[in-house]
């Protein structure tokens, strides 16, 4: 690999995935010290939303940490760090229907999210094991147990795909409540999709990463074959 090529590599691995990250911290600052003009808490928000569309089998609790958010499908239970679940920011009012949307997914029985979910076992045994397989096969000079790990790490990358549309559709959904809710006023809009969209950029910085290790990994696999 050339120094140019190395140096390109080098960027979408390191650069890219900080870059979302400082992004997301960045908006998730600025945004949390914004009243939302409802003044609703996190929490508020939530069970709104789920009650609103007939959800009531899902619970909400605060949970330890920042930018912990999230929805745990096994439990059906919509968890909020205690800045969002207590504050009433726009930033906490943004996540909160954001993990709500994904309970909504849930009980649409969204195709996507169903997916993700049947690719969970697998993908975590690529993620696991995968690059010691890769790496197995290039000191032992084996391009099939090289093609095997990258298989396996096909299976995380194409979880990690299959990730975007699910997050995409959770913000989408959650722009849509929180609006009709009247959680957030026409004016606060803007500050809402910041939020959400920079939430979005960890995911594909996660995609693009993922996606370029696979495809360094299957050229080393075709220059393994051909010699």
């Amino acid at each position: 690999m050339g120094l140019g090529a190395f140096l390109i590599y080098f960027a979408i691995l390191l650069i890219i995935p900080m870059w979302a990250q400082m992004r997301v911290k960045s908006a998730f600052r600025k945004y949390s010290q914004v009243r939302s003009s409802s003044g609703m808490t996190g929490a508020e928000v939530a069970k709104k939303i789920l009650n609103d569309n007939g959800i009531y089998d899902v619970t909400v609790e605060p949970v330890k940490g920042k930018l912990t958010d999230h929805y745990d499908p096994r439990s059906k239970t919509v968890r909020l760090s205690e800045s969002n679940y207590y504050g009433n920011s726009v930033a906490g009012a943004a996540v909160a229907a954001h993990e709500v949307g994904h309970a909504m997914q849930d009980a649409e029985d969204y195709a996507f999210l169903r997916f993700r979910h049947a690719l969970v076992p697998v993908a975590n045994f690529g993620s696991n094991t995968a690059i010691f397989i890769i790496i197995a096969g290039m000191l032992m000079g084996s391009a099939n147990m090289m093609l095997a790990g990258i298989i396996f790490m096909s299976a995380a990358v194409l979880f990690q795909l299959v990730t975007l549309p699910v997050e995409f559709n959770a913000s989408s959904r959650a722009m849509d409540q929180v609006v009709a809710a009247g959680v957030i006023r026409n004016d606060e809009e803007r500050e809402t999709k910041k939020v959400l969209n920079a939430a979005a950029l960890t995911y594909v910085a996660a995609a693009v990463v993922a996606v370029a290790e696979l495809v360094r990994f299957l050229l080393m696999y075709f220059v393994m074959r051909d010699d």
